[in-house]
């Protein structure tokens, strides 16, 4: 791990019941469950702790003998930030610890990634940190399944959508299959870093109108007055697995490597 990377929690929300993947954690990859694999990655990455918060005694059984912390969480929570603030403070983690949010349904996210979402936070005061990666086809920009997000000058969210975002006015009047090259479309990574004193208060943040809109938690951030620090990823994010078509592919990428 380099050196300016500073010392850094992993947390993995990992909820057993799932719409479109149920028992989604444990769902194997190669024979491993996606779980495991997650867990994998953040060890890889240098985490000086790792736990995984489940709400399932079957997630914790797979998760044996793996070399990380599991924490038994209540089952109804809404988010996944949600389930990390209980972990916060189960743990009794320092207010100013860096605690990176690593999605259960990334098996792999890189090494490099999570490492640099935990630079992101340390160099700034925001309270929160997050990673984009530019936009370069169109489908992708048009797409509401991908998140857009635009920063401001000095790399902070200014704001997340489903959305075409920007909107490239000029450009967009003539046609829509190529996009204008200078301008900065940045779609979203969802991997999260958390000052834990933040973590601790997310949840008696009141749910907001562009959240509830968009469907995007961290608006929820946004529209209570607190900064998102932005930084580009090092490495590409390969997809998450959210459906059974998902991990097929996955299955594929691997046997591939």
């Amino acid at each position: 791990m380099s050196a300016d990377t500073p010392p850094f929690i992993v947390a993995i929300p990992a909820r057993y019941g799932s719409t479109r993947l149920p028992a989604k954690p444990l769902r194997e990859i190669a024979d491993v469950p996606m779980v495991v694999r997650v867990a994998q990655r953040a060890l890889q990455a240098g985490a000086t702790q790792v736990v995984v918060a489940v709400d399932d005694q079957r997630i914790a059984d797979a998760l044996a003998g793996q070399g990380v912390e599991v924490c038994m969480t209540r089952s109804d929570h809404a988010s996944g930030s949600d389930r990390l603030a209980e972990c916060a403070v189960h743990y009794g983690w320092p207010d100013d610890a860096i605690v990176v949010n690593l999605q259960g349904d990334e098996p792999f996210a890189p090494a490099a990634g999570i490492r640099e979402v935990a630079r992101a936070l340390a160099d700034d005061d925001a309270p929160v940190a997050t990673l984009a990666t530019p936009i370069t086809e169109a489908h992708e920009l048009f797409d509401p399944n991908v998140v857009k997000l635009v920063r401001m000058s000095n790399g902070r969210a200014l704001y997340f959508s489903r959305a075409p975002l920007p909107w490239a006015r000029d450009a967009f009047a003539v046609h829509r299959d190529v996009l204008p090259a200078e301008v900065p479309f940045l779609r979203h990574i969802g991997i999260y870093a958390y000052r834990a004193g933040f973590l601790k208060r997310y949840t008696q943040l009141s749910r907001t109108p562009l959240e509830q809109a968009e469907s995007l938690e961290q608006l929820r951030v946004l529209e209570h007055g607190h900064a998102i620090a932005v930084r580009l990823t090092p490495e590409p994010f390969p997809p998450g697995i959210d459906t059974l078509a998902d991990l097929e592919r996955a299955e594929q990428w691997l046997a591939r490597g």
